[in-house]
């Protein structure tokens, strides 16, 4: 579990994150990542329930993206995102992923512009692709997350 300190300096990465922020929503993810895995059943429920667009746009913001840049990784077009009010099981899903490691990456790197830089660069532990090109897919989020988790126990492969 997360102490104070730490979901403290998180929100300070992610400084755009609402005090209204509704609890278990991808925004809050973020700042509570490290409590994610004692949650998941009510992450579960809410991925279930639907992101709402809402919740989507206030993720976009806290993590200091467009949703152009993640068009490649949902599963629905934004253009077909943008008509609807909640959305289905797999765009949901898929944004709890990017919720998730964004927090971790946030934590991990103590910077939104370090952790976004490093999504960037090609790794050569990830067969010098660049980690964000690999977010298309459960498989890919899996193998990036992995790969934080080294960076952050120094464990290099």
């Amino acid at each position: 579990m997360a102490t104070k300190a730490l979901k403290k300096k998180i929100q300070e990465l992610s400084p755009n994150t609402s005090k209204k922020t509704e609890k278990y929503s991808p925004s809050w993810l973020i700042s509570h990542v490290s409590d994610a895995p004692s949650l998941k059943l009510e992450l579960i429920s809410k991925i279930r329930t639907g992101v709402k667009k809402n919740d989507w746009k206030e993720l976009i913001e806290n993590i200091g993206a467009t949703e152009k840049e993640f068009e490649h990784i949902l599963p629905s077009s934004i253009s077909s995102m943008q008509k609807k009010k909640v959305y289905d099981i797999e765009t949901s899903e898929r944004i709890y992923e990017i919720s998730k490691l964004f927090g971790l990456g946030f934590e991990v790197f103590e910077s939104q512009e370090k952790f976004k830089s490093w999504l960037d660069t090609p790794s050569k532990a990830l067969g010098n692709k660049k980690p964000f090109d690999l977010l298309d897919s459960s498989f890919g989020f899996e193998l990036v997350e992995n790969e934080i988790y080294r960076i952050q126990y120094n464990v290099y492969s």
